[in-house]
């Protein structure tokens, strides 16, 4: 995966409803503050792709129940929506 671009730092407010310039912090508190920005950035990303994964999984299950339908029966889906 590629690293996010570095993004240009803008005042932000937090939950306690404090509005801080990052660019006000002390250098600890400023590499605090990246760390902080780059763990919420890689946290989505593992969200998106357990999303992605999860409907990956289901569309697997899916695919398998009709298959064994198929086996079960004889019965093709495909054939019973088909034009011809």
């Amino acid at each position: 995966m590629d690293a996010p671009a570095p993004q240009t730092p803008q005042p932000e407010g937090r939950p306690d409803g404090a509005a801080f310039d990052p660019a006000r912090l002390s250098p600890e508190g400023r590499a605090l503050y990246d760390r902080l920005r780059f763990i919420e950035g890689r946290l989505q990303e593992l969200v998106n792709m357990q999303a992605l994964l999860t409907k990956a999984r289901n569309a697997y299950i899916t695919d398998l129940k009709l298959e064994m339908v198929q086996g079960r029966t004889g019965l093709r889906f495909s054939d019973l929506f088909s034009d011809d």
